[in-house]
């Protein structure tokens, strides 16, 4: 399923669209010069696919906590808590899939590079079940990733390198989707900036960083200048979730923006230079002139932090306790629940090319088309997915129906990814149907290798689950011990 959203409009005034399932497989490298919106750029993905995937985003100078205001990221100050704290909060919005907003300002260069890297390294090591898709933000990537050896202690440079690397090049494997932004491609490590099959590209002006990012955009050399002529908040873009050729674009306005707004000129004070020289040479002793100030946020506890990273979504609660109160859910909402999961499994076995995708792609589209229907949570964790998803592509759409309990017995025994080829045989046994072929076998086990269609079946009757049969003129047949029933030969 293709989900774009428009980050853009190119030189015709069309919209340029970004395709978020692409750039979850793909990832992205933002370059620009300060002051060529590359914040800008990210807001403006951040916002408009804040509806269909979680978001990280390690901020370090706290320019996107203003998120939070408009949607439902939770603020991390980093400086409020401890390594340990840090670390647990990374493995939580794993399983939690929230959305937060890291914010490093309140710290020093390498205990932002600390903390990053206790932050992502938990995020990297999440348990396999906590493998969800998750777009993983972050701006002045140089900082955490540098080209070379800084002020900072050589093992602080080497565990925030780390985890970048790991973000990079081994996150895509557990759903972690790097957008990394910079203002120097010279300044960043390059085995992390090769990562990226994603570029957009801004205003730059020395000729290093001109020359790499015309070769990561495919130009020539002689091109490079078109870089350095860019206007503010213009981008030049290229990539399997963008476009297959460069193409420019002037991204789009965003709803948010920083809580220091944009620098601008703003006109002199009039005083006499007299007045000027009173109030700049005034008694020192004399009583501090009172400043109105916003009052200091108060410090949240890591354990209440952690909690409200737990608690389900806001527009959510109300579906949440609707769900865990029986007695407060019609069967009627009941039966028609599970004929939207019926119908939406039907949708997504329709298109062949689901087949062979992970169970976190698969997720996500699945979330996706949940939101479509407007259903107020996804009613499904990854794992019930996994097993609904496997079920579906044996032929059994609602597990509950009593005429297959005996089926589903039979299949217990098997490991969970068995689950579905093991079900098509089963269910051709039962209706006496020929035995399934091993393409068909392939595509409810994910793969196109016959090599292990072959092996799986032979796996499948050294655990006593099925018995082969062949008869001379080399047609298969199938027969499920446990149901006493057999396929017919094919």
């Amino acid at each position: 399923m293709d989900v774009g959203i428009e980050i853009g409009r190119d030189d015709s005034g069309q919209a340029v669209y970004i395709n978020v399932e692409e750039l979850l497989a793909t990832r992205l490298l933002v370059q620009g010069n300060s002051g060529s919106g590359k914040s800008h750029l990210l807001r403006r993905l951040l916002e408009e696919s804040a509806h269909l995937v979680q978001q990280v985003v390690i901020d370090p100078e706290g320019d996107f906590a203003t998120l939070a205001d408009a949607y439902n990221h939770v603020v991390i100050d980093a400086g409020d808590y401890n390594e340990q704290e840090i670390a647990t909060m990374g493995a939580r919005i794993r399983e939690h899939r929230a959305s937060i907003i890291l914010n490093l300002e309140a710290l020093e260069l390498e205990a932002q590079m600390s903390c990053a890297a206790a932050f992502l390294n938990a995020m990297f090591d999440a348990p396999r079940d906590h493998w969800y898709p998750a777009l993983v933000v972050v701006d002045e990537a140089q900082m955490f990733a540098p080209a070379v050896a800084g002020d900072v202690p050589d093992a602080v440079r080497r565990a925030s390198l780390g985890a970048m690397t790991n973000l990079m090049c081994r996150g895509r494997k557990r759903g972690l989707a790097g957008t990394i932004a910079t203002q120097r491609l010279a300044k960043l490590a390059k085995n992390v900036a090769a990562e990226a099959s994603n570029f957009l590209m801004g205003r730059t002006f020395l000729d290093i960083d001109m020359a790499r990012a015309a070769d990561l955009l495919g130009m020539e050399r002689r091109q490079a200048e078109r870089i350095r002529d860019l206007d503010r908040g213009c981008f030049l873009g290229l990539g399997p979730a963008i476009s297959r050729r460069p193409i420019s674009m002037k991204i789009g306005p965003t709803q948010t923006s920083t809580r220091m707004g944009t620098h601008s000129l703003l006109p002199m004070p009039e005083a006499e230079p007299e007045n000027l020289r009173t109030m700049l040479f005034a008694e020192m002793e004399a009583e501090p002139v009172k400043v109105d100030r916003q009052p200091e946020p108060q410090i949240v506890a890591a354990e209440e932090l952690i909690r409200r990273i737990a608690a389900p979504e806001p527009g959510a609660a109300t579906a949440s306790s609707i769900d865990e109160d029986s007695a407060d859910m019609t069967a009627a909402d009941a039966v028609d629940l599970e004929a939207t999961i019926v119908s939406i499994l039907q949708d997504m076995l329709a298109d062949t090319d689901s087949a062979y995708q992970p169970d976190a792609l698969l997720y996500q589209d699945f979330s996706v088309r949940c939101r479509m229907q407007q259903l107020p949570r996804v009613p499904l964790e990854l794992a019930d997915f996994r097993r609904r998803f496997a079920l579906a592509k044996g032929g059994i759409l609602d597990p509950t129906e009593t005429r297959w309990k005996e089926l589903l017995e039979a299949a217990a025994s098997l490991p969970e990814d068995m689950a579905a080829p093991f079900l098509q045989i089963a269910r051709a046994a039962m209706e006496g149907s020929p035995c399934p072929d091993d393409d068909a076998l392939g595509r409810a086990y994910g793969t196109r290798s016959p090599g292990r269609i072959r092996r799986l079946v032979e796996y499948m009757e050294k655990q006593g689950a099925v018995v082969v049969r062949a008869d001379f003129g080399g047609r298969r047949s199938i027969g499920i011990p446990q149901l006493g029933l057999s396929t017919e030969a094919e």
